[in-house]
């Protein structure tokens, strides 16, 4: 196996894995003391809230770093026209399809759940217009960004932002070494715009700008072997480093986030981001170390479906909670249930109806397969 094809391998190993933390991290919202678009009668502030900030600490960074790191191996292949009609193809149409179809029903039962509509969802459609959803609770309802697909709205736009000069440096190679002097001054960046750009919003618990340097570093530095290399020597280091930082932001969070602008407020985001960064580099040691050679029928099935996935989950998330929200059940008696019927549901719909049909293929964020025709034995010589 070359090295581009082992590369690509543990990258595909990386985002299959990444969609289920993704899944169970929506499913945990439904239960935890955050803001989401419907809540349980009954919140978790144990285990539950546990894994919420365990996931969103560190999981669209991953995302945006492996997105840069296939923008590379993509442009080695094609141009920028190439590139860009394939980012359109692939990203633009699954966030259209979100945006018109798949969030006014997410919307709606938000703003019903919360009492801030009543009526039924045909009664609440001409309303779906109403200003731009900008954040869960609020006013406007047009979701722009397709809700949980902004990750596709805005890796779309940092493709569009930064082809052109990816296209004129992809040739170029980063062969020095990649050393702890690389490592510190990234962590320094990341802390630099992790504290100062507060526009985190609900893009995943960090900013705009931490995403796109996260994006074009993929490019440019995590693509070569040099970075691979110092994962490979720092595995131990990193994989210390994030569990400890890591338990420090959940049992901070525990006790309350400390107010903005404070000494214990910097040393906060600093954890946050020690966490991410480590956390992230340990997931690429053991990608590498694990996930390289292993091939089969699992890696092709569960990459094709992992946009699919991506895409359906939160609106079959959000309907099945809006229809158990208030039943009197034990939060894990509801968790479980919650976890097996989207499984279920989520399962069915990709294998048997998904998968099956071109045109549904292209709106999820798939390719459309060319169907080979029975030959008629009555056909013309």
């Amino acid at each position: 196996m070359s090295s581009a094809s082992a590369r690509q391998t543990d990258l595909d190993w990386i985002r299959i894995l990444m969609t289920l933390v993704v899944v169970l991290y929506h499913c945990s919202m439904f239960f935890n003391p955050q803001p989401w678009h419907v809540k349980n009668n009954e919140l978790d502030n144990g285990f539950i809230f546990a894994y919420t900030n365990l996931a969103v600490n560190g999981m669209m960074p991953i995302f945006f770093a492996v997105s840069g790191i296939s923008a590379y191996y993509s442009l080695q292949k094609r141009d920028s026209k190439g590139f860009l009609k394939e980012r359109l193809l692939r990203l633009g149409v699954p966030l259209a399809f979100g945006v018109f179809v798949l969030s006014p029903p997410q919307v709606y039962m938000e703003r019903s759940s919360h009492h801030q509509f009543a009526g039924s969802l045909l009664d609440f459609l001409p309303h779906y217009f109403d200003g731009l959803y900008l954040n869960i609770g609020g006013q406007g309802n047009f979701a722009f960004a397709g809700l949980h697909l902004w990750y596709l709205f805005f890796l779309l736009l940092f493709s569009l932002l930064t082809a052109p000069l990816f296209v004129r440096t992809k040739r170029a190679r980063a062969e020095k070494p990649f050393g702890i002097r690389h490592f510190a001054l990234m962590l320094v960046s990341l802390f630099v715009l992790a504290a100062l750009v507060n526009d985190a919003g609900n893009l995943g618990g960090w900013g705009i700008l931490y995403y796109l340097t996260i994006y074009i570093c993929g490019f440019y530095f995590f693509s070569k072997e040099p970075f691979q290399a110092f994962v490979r020597r720092s595995g131990l280091a990193t994989g210390i480093g994030a569990a400890s930082s890591t338990l420090i932001f959940i049992l901070w969070m525990r006790h309350g986030i400390p107010a903005s602008g404070t000494a214990l407020s910097a040393l906060f985001v600093l954890d946050r981001v020690v966490s991410c960064w480590c956390g992230m580099l340990f997931v690429f040691f053991l990608a590498d170390r694990y996930l390289k050679q292993t091939r089969g029928p699992a890696l092709s099935y569960g990459m094709e479906a992992s946009m699919p996935i991506y895409v359906m989950h939160q609106p079959v998330i959000v309907t099945i909670g809006y229809l158990i929200y208030a039943l009197r059940w034990p939060v894990p008696a509801k968790l479980l249930f919650l976890l097996a019927a989207v499984s279920l549901v989520i399962s069915v719909l990709y294998h048997f109806v998904i998968r099956r049909n071109n045109v549904l293929r292209v709106l999820f964020g798939m390719k459309a397969v060319r169907r080979r025709l029975k030959k008629n034995s009555e056909s013309r010589s």
